[in-house]
Parts: C-alpha cells; sequence; structure tokens
C-alpha cells in the first residue's frame, strides 16, 4: 500500500506532467535543486509547507497540493530512534512547547540543508536521509494554520555555530525570519554581548499537554529526561521566564538575524517575505562575537519520582 507520502509525489508529478515541465524546470521556478523535486515525486523527501505552495503556483494546481499537505500526517511516515520516540510523541501531542537551545538551531526551526549538514558528522547515505526525513517531518504541525504555541529562545551560539556552510547558515536565518512571522510562534535570540543574563546550562523543553499536565525534557551524553513534578515545573518555568523577560524581543531579535544572514554571505536564500525587517536591520548595530564566559544558571537532572504520560 502507498503511503501518504508516495501519494502526494504522484499527484506532484501528474501536475508537474500535465504542466509538461520536467523536474529541473520547476525545481528553476521554485526555486530550489532539481534533486527536492525528484524525492518529493519518489515520495523518500517530507516537503514544507512553501516547497506546496509555489508548486501550485507554478502548476496552476489550484491550491490542490497544499490542501493535500495540511491533510497528510507526515509524523505518521517516518520511524524515530527508540531512545527519542517518547519525547516526539509528546512534541507531537503538545499544546504549547517552550524552548532553551544553545550551540545549534532548535530542531523544529531547522531547515533540510542544515539537518542533512548537522546529520552527516554520524551518518551517510540511506541512513542520513531517513534521519533527516524524521527530523523534518516533525515540523509541520508546529508551521500549519492554528499550529501549537511554539516559543524559542536561541543562543546567539545557536547561529554563529557553523554548520554547513555560509550558504546553508544564510538559508537558515532566512528560514528562522518567515517561520517567526506565524502568529503562534516567537523566536528570541540571546545575545553573545548580554553578560548581564543567566543562561542555563543545557537546553531544555517544556511540554504543556492537552489535558493540561506539563512536563520538562532536558539531555544529558546518552538519554534524554523526563519529569512532571509540580515543583520542578514551577522551578523550571521560573527560570525560563525570567530568562525570555530579560531576552531582546521576538522584533529586535529578527533585526539579529537579518544582521547575521548579511554576515555570511552573498548567497542567495529562499524566498522569504519579511515585511519591513529588511530596513529595521540596517539600522542595527554591529554585534559582537560570542564572550568565553558567561554567567550560566544550573539545571538539575530529574527526580527518581517522575510518572509516565
Amino acid at each position: 500500500m502507498a503511503t501518504n507520502a508516495v501519494l502526494f509525489g504522484e499527484l506532484l508529478r501528474h501536475f508537474r506532467e500535465g504542466a509538461l515541465l520536467t523536474q529541473e524546470a520547476l525545481a528553476s521556478a521554485i526555486p530550489c535543486d532539481r534533486s527536492l523535486v525528484a524525492r518529493v515525486e519518489a515520495g523518500t523527501r517530507v516537503p514544507q509547507e512553501p516547497f506546496a505552495k509555489k508548486c501550485d503556483e507554478v502548476l496552476g494546481s489550484g491550491g490542490a497540493l497544499t490542501r493535500l499537505w495540511g491533510r497528510i500526517d507526515w509524523y505518521a511516515q517516518v520511524e524515530h530512534p527508540d531512545w527519542f520516540q517518547r519525547m516526539v510523541a509528546m512534541e507531537a501531542n503538545a499544546v504549547a512547547l517552550h524552548v532553551y537551545q544553545v550551540m545549534v538551531v532548535p530542531g523544529l526551526l531547522q531547515t533540510p540543508e542544515y539537518v542533512r549538514a548537522l546529520l552527516s558528522l554520524r551518518a551517510s547515505g540511506d541512513l542520513l536521509e531517513s534521519r533527516v526525513r524524521a527530523r523534518l517531518s516533525r515540523q509541520p504541525r508546529y508551521f500549519a494554520e492554528g499550529g501549537p504555541t511554539y516559543v524559542a529562545l536561541v543562543d546567539e551560539s545557536g547561529l554563529r555555530n557553523p554548520v554547513g556552510s555560509p550558504a546553508v547558515m544564510r538559508d537558515q536565518c532566512a528560514h528562522l525570519l518567515r517561520v517567526g512571522q506565524l502568529p503562534n510562534v516567537r523566536i528570541q535570540v540571546i545575545p553573545a554581548n548580554r553578560f548581564d543574563i543567566k543562561r542555563p546550562d543545557k537546553s531544555m523543553l517544556l511540554f504543556t499537554m492537552p489535558d493540561g499536565e506539563r512536563w520538562i525534557y532536558s539531555e544529558s551524553r546518552t538519554r534524554g529526561h523526563f519529569h512532571n513534578d509540580p515543583e520542578d515545573f514551577a522551578e523550571y518555568s521560573q527560570i525560563y521566564d525570567v530568562l525570555r523577560a530579560d531576552t531582546p524581543s521576538a522584533r529586535e531579535s529578527a533585526a539579529l538575524i537579518g544582521k547575521l544572514m548579511e554576515e555570511y554571505g552573498d548567497h542567495e536564500p529562499e524566498a522569504v517575505e519579511r515585511g519591513n525587517l529588511d530596513k529595521e536591520q540596517l539600522q542595527r548595530h554591529q554585534l559582537g562575537r560570542l564572550p568565553r564566559i558567561r554567567p550560566r544558571v544550573h539545571l538539575r537532572h530529574p527526580r527518581p519520582r517522575q510518572q509516565e504520560p
């Protein structure tokens, strides 16, 4: 039986061939790599919503691809590593997700090229592609209309740590500017030169589930840690709220992201609607590089009395 991803690919091929376009011609009109079109048509690549919308526009398919994209449960198309399944399952059902991330861009905000470059350090070939699909499959729910609340506090180190190439990093910044305009998404960047901000010593996620239950997720070297003790959540939530209050606003952060995007060179990113951000970005001062020492808030590991979700 064909998967939904394969059916989406077959419909895309149907409209493309009906428009008398080759894969290369469609890729040029989007624009994207021809390999992306080929993989989506083969059902081996999870497309993002902007891709579906652009295909509808180029192929004159009346929004059929975008509507189908919105109805597909892309998460069900892939398998995730066993140790990660619990977190992914919670992520797929949460009504709100608050993230603090250091050193890399949060997984739900990563572009395909960024994911591929990041994961290529540990995998290659078919294994790499399956892991890329697994990570990208988690994103559509949060970018769809009416998606869950998603707030990401990203340390500037996550935008300056080089992944792939300047072109990959520039497109990643452009993607952050685009998704940051969604009504349910807020992205705030903690500047490297703000010595007054106390930053947690490791990344963390705060989940709010449909039944009102709230969970904390953090990672150590070899595993993920879950706990839902009310006292622990209150402590972590307070740390997060103070950090968010001290961090520049989403608009101010967009200006910083735009400045970093310019620093990554002349590579042309994917088309992105940025409103009046361009003018604002040009008025911002150059921000300093990462300092070597920053104040940290040390987070405790979960207590043994955790419960299962």
